[in-house]
């Protein structure tokens, strides 16, 4: 098997880190070789944040290029834009169809693109918008957007839906698992 990377990007504060980290063990327990990096620095102030997932037979590094991510999860739509250079020509874009203004936007010195979509749509057809949010809001609690967002990038891949529930049930908090798995056989299902 050829070695497949999925970048999950967003702010600070949205989940990036435990969705990583349930994708790494679901791709483990799957039977992958999985290597993952994370870039975090303002995570707790809404600075962007970005996790590469690569698996396969054998995987040596985490590191990807320009033109060779498989798939994009983006938790907010400028963070999709953003990554959008490491994506391959045929690759897959999920973007959660959420706005938070980075401070330039806030101060007034840059505008926010609102052609992000049209944009994504130059490097490839293969793209869906969802409301994550909207959809955590719906189930009574917005901090399961992640899980959500995951079940839709589980759709798009081969392994099996048991398999992770199974690792969302080890890794969120288990007041939260209900939800949590709830709103993962949405985004799956939806």
């Amino acid at each position: 098997m050829d070695i497949k990377t999925i970048i999950i990007c967003g702010v600070g504060g949205q989940g990036i880190l435990l969705a990583s980290d349930v994708l790494s063990d679901v791709l483990l327990n799957a039977g992958y070789d999985v290597k993952k990096s994370e870039v975090h620095g303002m995570s707790q102030r809404g600075g962007d944040v970005i996790s590469t997932v690569r698996y396969g037979e054998k995987v040596y590094s985490p590191i990807v290029g320009e033109d060779e991510a498989d798939m994009i999860l983006a938790f907010e739509k400028l963070e999709a834009l953003r990554n959008l250079r490491l994506l391959k020509r045929d690759g897959k874009v999920m973007i959660n169809d959420f706005r938070w203004d980075p401070l330039p936007v806030a101060t007034g010195t840059l505008k926010y693109p609102e052609d992000i979509v049209e944009r994504v749509s130059r490097k490839t057809k293969n793209y869906k918008v969802v409301n994550a949010t909207k959809v955590a809001e719906e189930l009574g609690n917005i901090r399961v957007a992640n899980i959500y967002l995951l079940g839709v990038l589980a759709k798009e891949m081969d392994v099996k839906r048991e398999i992770w529930e199974d690792v969302i049930k080890k890794r969120v908090p288990q007041k939260a698992v209900d939800v949590n798995l709830k709103a993962f056989a949405v985004g799956f299902e939806g």
